[in-house]
């Protein structure tokens, strides 16, 4: 282990273990999080995706952090995709529910409010399904732009900013890896199965649950973006 893994690691515990050690910390974060649940969302992504693409920059580079990395563009862009997770999230798991109802499965509006059963896995599954379907694909290649953005910036606080040359950024994009790697193998591969456990949660733990999946998406990303 080197000295910038312990640094990393060190600061991880400094951001969560006060959470654990103090009940009083822990409540104002749920009233908090309960009242201004956008708000939260914003930090949590921006902590903890940015976190997240720094493990699989360390992972596939060696580094956590060079010159031009972006570091407070990046948190940012998490923040903001963050909040929009958010907004998907609810959107999803309130209509897709009223879509298999019309195609006939009665009830299936709550399912996911009651108790486990076979059609409350059934339809979170199929929220899941209809998110990273829909919402994944067109935000996984928005954060991949805003990537290559920040880069052509040399990681400047203003980079988000300045101008955007949306078709020149999107025609860069490595579709081969998008499609073969991204879409064609995280979706259906991780992003299924990890978005139905998180609508069997309660909807104040979806959120926590999808941070922390921010987590896996940021190292996802920055892996893939680093694969040849």
């Amino acid at each position: 282990m080197k000295r910038q893994d312990l640094l990393f690691i060190l600061c991880a515990v400094a951001v969560f273990l006060p959470f654990f050690l103090s009940d009083r910390l822990y409540e104002a974060y749920e009233t908090f999080n309960g009242n201004h649940g956008m708000i939260m969302s914003f930090i949590k992504f921006a902590v903890l995706s940015t976190a997240g693409e720094m493990l699989g920059a360390r992972i596939s580079t060696g580094r956590y952090y060079w010159k031009g990395f972006g570091l407070i563009s990046k948190m940012i862009v998490w923040g903001v995709l963050g909040m929009g997770i958010n907004m998907a999230m609810m959107i999803f798991s309130t209509g897709t529910p009223v879509f298999l109802e019309y195609l006939g499965l009665e009830g299936a509006t709550g399912f996911l409010a009651g108790p486990m059963c076979w059609q409350k896995v059934l339809v979170a599954f199929c929220v899941s399904v209809a998110m990273n379907s829909i919402f994944g694909p067109v935000f996984m290649t928005l954060h991949k732009i805003t990537d290559l953005h920040i880069a052509d910036n040399g990681g400047s606080a203003l980079a988000l900013f300045r101008p955007w040359k949306m078709g020149e950024l999107m025609s860069r994009i490595n579709w081969k890896t998008q499609w073969g790697f991204v879409f064609k193998k995280t979706i259906p591969l991780f992003w299924f199965p990890a978005h139905t456990v998180t609508f069997l949660l309660p909807p104040s733990g979806r959120v926590l649950c999808a941070a922390l999946l921010g987590v896996a998406l940021g190292v996802l990303l920055a892996v893939a973006a680093r694969k040849k």
